[in-house]
């Protein structure tokens, strides 16, 4: 049994990189199931057999880069997103990804309404993670969990909602690509500019930068952790009340911090993504490490649950898409860079035109930014059902 802090982070970042490197080599295994919820649940299961126990030095091991390293992430992943080039993608594109977060919202509302005799204390909570992640990705409900203090027990509910019904919904998605055209036909939709628009961001993005250098590294790393020292310290002055504590200003500061440093040259630094993806997978095993499979006593409701929120979704931006003309591709992708993030979007972009990969990707970004608020929300209306 581990009870060193050192050892214990060691045998997490060990875990990590061991599950990275799998991933690399079984590819067509974590097509489905993706590297951080296996991670997560190996972490959970070596932490239910006991593997460490909860002394006073792992604590402060977990409670102190659990608390600092979240603002790191957060800033890190948002330097990517440029929003002057988001907003190049059209009224429509835009239209079709704020319907689809719009009704992913909705059906959280829904369902946890029609559901809400069955659900545990503080279930919302669990539900405004979630949907943080259903809008922008993992580091938004990362950033949530925090903000609203939910428990890494209950956290996996959330993984677990996250990555079968993410699956699913993945592989329907894929699976109704070659009948686009009947739904463009259904709808009305003109698809002309999107084609326009996929072609400049495809050229957009031929402009790589270069391979990532030490003087990168430690550049990105350095702000990012004064980035975080700075929002803990500003959050301390500013006002608080039953729905904005101090730890979702530290959230919100960071989300504008990331932003705002997007559109600048430092956004181009190279190196940003694998740094943020380092420290994800951390904070992923660390939520892992607090988490007991005896606690996971209603995964199938909860799945259930996930079902019928993707269900109203679905139908909901099927409505949408038919009052506005939206077609398949806009739909689907957007609906994919909410659930699934900028890793998954272009996956599907790509099913209909290598050249559309970009859309995915500046959608999957929009969904980053705007995840944490929405999501934080969401929870406050759930919290009044």
């Amino acid at each position: 049994m581990i009870t060193n802090g050192f050892t214990y982070l060691a045998v997490l970042l060990f875990i990590a990189g061991s599950i990275v490197q799998l991933d690399r080599k079984y590819k067509a295994f974590f097509e489905y199931v993706p590297g951080i919820v296996v991670l997560y649940f190996l972490v959970m299961t070596l932490s239910t057999l006991g593997l460490w126990q909860k002394s006073d030095e792992v604590n402060l091991y977990y409670s102190q880069l659990k608390d600092n390293l979240l603002q790191v992430m957060i800033f890190l992943m948002l330097l990517r997103c440029n929003v002057r080039e988001i907003f190049k993608l059209g009224p429509r594109m835009l239209l079709g990804l704020l319907s689809a977060t719009a009704t992913i919202c909705l059906g959280f509302i829904i369902v946890y309404a029609a559901f809400r005799s069955h659900w545990e204390p503080d279930t919302w909570k669990t539900f405004a993670a979630l949907c943080g992640s259903w809008v922008g990705g993992t580091g938004n409900m990362v950033a949530i969990q925090k903000a609203l203090d939910v428990s890494d027990s209950q956290m996996g509910y959330t993984l677990l909602m996250d990555s079968v019904n993410y699956a699913m919904w993945v592989m329907i998605l894929l699976a109704i690509v070659p009948t686009a055209h009947r739904f463009n036909r259904w709808t009305g939709a003109d698809t002309r500019q999107i084609d326009e628009i996929g072609a400049r961001l495809a050229a957009e993005q031929k402009t790589a930068g270069a391979a990532m250098e030490f003087h990168h590294l430690i550049l990105l790393l350095g702000t990012g952790f004064l980035v975080s020292a700075l929002c803990k310290f500003t959050a301390g002055f500013l006002p608080t009340w039953s729905f904005l504590s101090s730890a979702t200003w530290v959230v919100m500061l960071a989300t504008l911090a990331g932003v705002l440093g997007g559109q600048t040259a430092f956004g181009k630094i190279p190196g940003i993504p694998m740094l943020a993806n380092l420290i994800l997978y951390l904070m992923v095993a660390l939520m892992g490490s607090r988490a007991n499979f005896s606690e996971l006593t209603q995964a199938p409701f909860y799945i259930l649950a996930g079902t019928l929120i993707i269900g109203i979704h679905a139908l909901s931006l099927a409505f949408i898409a038919k009052l506005f003309r939206l077609d398949l591709f806009t739909c689907g992708v957007a609906s994919l860079a909410n659930i699934g993030g900028v890793a998954s979007a272009p996956i599907l972009a790509a099913a209909y035109s290598e050249v559309l990969i970009p859309i995915g990707v500046l959608m999957g970004m929009m969904g980053y930014i705007i995840g944490t608020g929405v999501g934080l929300l969401v929870g406050q209306i759930l919290a009044l059902i």
